[in-house]
């Protein structure tokens, strides 16, 4: 954590919307289509929803502006009362459908999709260390990074792989990571990107920007720590620690 990260927007970077819902018997695809639609100022690139309905993900992502991206058929395929979304313009990979979010992978601990808006100043570090432990990557993309650095990592628990991934990512990340039944909410120790939360209908949604919390009509909004982890699902609500909370260097 003694890395210089203060200038950190000097990097090339994504400029990202995200979003999350875990909301059971709620449409949480349709509810992310609204929420990423207030967030389309944070880009006009690409747009994309991963689902759960509990026992497996589904994914919808292509090139354009969410209203091109996003109809009543395929939201309707979209099932599930979990959802992550993603707006997207890029600056550190090119323009094309692979590196579009969010990133669905499967893993040992069953399939999970990342959401991510921020950027990293280890990302050549962190590929070339998945390179020598033999992982494959197919963009440039600090997402892309972050993802295969936490399916890959020690641990029993997405929780302990998340932390593992926080410990080496250093830079801006606010995150909405989605599993078969939990979603997922993480900022950077430095609090360089802004992630809020709120209650919705029973459930609870995370944003990237408090506009689209008030869009789906989210209540008791409070901002997410530096360094935290939230953890939702049929447990409740956790929130846990991921890092210390941490000062850039002046």
């Amino acid at each position: 954590m003694s890395l210089d990260v203060s200038h950190v927007d000097d990097y090339p970077h994504e400029a990202c919307g995200v979003f999350g819902i875990y909301a059971p018997g709620e449409a949480a695809a349709r509810i992310t289509f609204f929420g990423l639609y207030a967030l389309q100022h944070r880009g006009q690139e690409s747009a994309g929803i991963a689902v759960s309905d509990g026992r497996r993900l589904n994914l919808h992502k292509e090139m354009g502006l969410i209203a091109q991206v996003f109809n009543e058929d395929n939201l309707r395929s979209l099932e599930g009362y979990i959802a992550i979304g993603h707006t997207r313009y890029s600056t550190a990979d090119s323009s094309r459908r692979l590196s579009a979010q969010p990133l669905l992978v499967e893993s040992a601990l069953g399939p999970i999709a990342l959401a991510h808006n921020g950027n990293l100043v280890n990302t050549e570090d962190l590929r070339q260390e998945l390179f020598a432990r033999g992982f494959g990557l197919t963009s440039y993309c600090d997402t892309e990074v972050m993802l295969q650095v936490m399916t890959g990592a020690p641990g029993d628990t997405w929780l302990e792989r998340i932390r593992h991934m926080m410990g080496k990512a250093l830079g801006a990340y606010s995150l909405a990571i989605l599993t078969r039944d939990t979603l997922y909410a993480v900022r950077d120790p430095w609090g360089f990107r802004p992630l809020c939360m709120g209650r919705l209908n029973g459930g609870w949604v995370v944003a990237s920007e408090t506009c689209a919390l008030q869009t789906v009509g989210a209540r008791e909004i409070e901002e997410i720590q530096a360094g935290q982890i939230v953890i939702i699902n049929d447990q409740g609500i956790q929130r846990v620690q991921g890092m210390p909370a941490a000062k850039p260097h002046l």
